[in-house]
């Protein structure tokens, strides 16, 4: 009988063993997987300020400075729309002087100076090939003189007239025209160049979303096994409570313990505990804050409710 007794009690102290060993191993694990969700939620609230940081530089920065840009070419179009119609306009006035000029003058006169500028080139070549002698040279030097001042007259009537003053208005007119072209493209370039970099943020907005969905995605399984493991844990604990128990016999006169009959008023407080600190988590969550394991697990037990 005594070996009976020693046998079950070796067999009871390796099943105690072996319990606590169990015990052991799923505290172990569900610890290691709260403090991996622990983890999982600080990655996912750096996520999170890493897309705000990124759309505030999208919007304030580069769309602002894009947007600038966009309006200074806008008001630039407008200007050169505005010069080249004045060009179109001055061009025709021109085209309309001219010819209202051909008619009042005969081609001898049209001609005239190009004329003057033929003798003037051969009186000189004269001068330079031929071999004259003193009279004959002074003759042809007194003759290009005439030349060179019935030219100077044309020269001076053609600057006094209106066709040459149109003429310096469309040369100052182009001269604006091709500046404004420079800055068209210069200021293009830099609403590009913004442009490209607002569209860089949206993309690492992008893809920093689909960062966050597949942590919350892992978290949401992490945090499933760890729930697993704590229920074991539990299980086997409450087992192993059983061992050493054993149980205890039936008396119908014994008086409940008095810690029960404040069970309700207890689980009533720790409810309202709970309720306070799941509150508070929510605003520490809101405000981007990191979070404690508990606090994750009461939000994370919420959003599965």
């Amino acid at each position: 009988m005594s070996r009976e007794r020693q046998h079950n009690g070796n067999t009871s102290q390796t099943s105690s063993r072996n319990l606590q060993s169990q015990i052991e191993n799923l505290r172990q694990k569900r610890d290691e997987l709260n403090d991996k969700t622990k983890q999982y939620i600080n990655d996912l609230q750096e996520v999170d300020i890493e897309i705000a940081n990124s759309l505030k530089v999208a919007k304030e920065k580069y769309k602002k400075k894009r947007d600038y840009w966009n309006d200074k070419v806008k008001q630039l179009k407008d200007k050169k729309i505005e010069y080249k119609t004045l060009l179109d306009r001055l061009l025709e006035d021109k085209k309309s002087l001219q010819k209202i000029e051909t008619r009042g003058k005969d081609n001898k006169q049209i001609l005239s100076m190009k004329q003057i500028e033929r003798k003037i080139d051969n009186l000189e070549r004269r001068i330079e090939t031929d071999k004259l002698d003193i009279a004959e040279e002074n003759i042809i030097i007194d003759k290009i003189r005439e030349l060179a001042s019935m030219k100077q007259e044309y020269l001076s009537e053609q600057k006094n007239s209106e066709i040459f003053k149109i003429e310096r208005k469309i040369e100052i007119v182009k001269i604006n025209l091709n500046k404004i072209y420079e800055q068209l493209n210069k200021w293009s370039d830099k609403s590009q160049e913004n442009h490209a970099k607002m569209l860089e943020e949206f993309q690492n907005v992008d893809k920093l979303k689909e960062n966050k969905k597949k942590l919350e995605e892992e978290l949401i399984e992490n945090k499933k096994t760890a729930d697993r493991y704590h229920e074991q844990y539990l299980k086997v604990k409450n087992q192993r409570k059983k061992t050493y128990k054993g149980k205890k016999p039936y008396s119908p006169n014994k008086r409940p313990h008095p810690k029960y009959n404040q069970s309700s008023k207890k689980n009533e407080m720790l409810e309202k505990i709970k309720q306070d600190k799941l509150a508070t988590a929510l605003e520490k969550q809101k405000a981007g804050k990191k979070l404690n394991l508990f606090e994750a697990r009461l939000i994370l037990e919420k959003t599965k409710e």
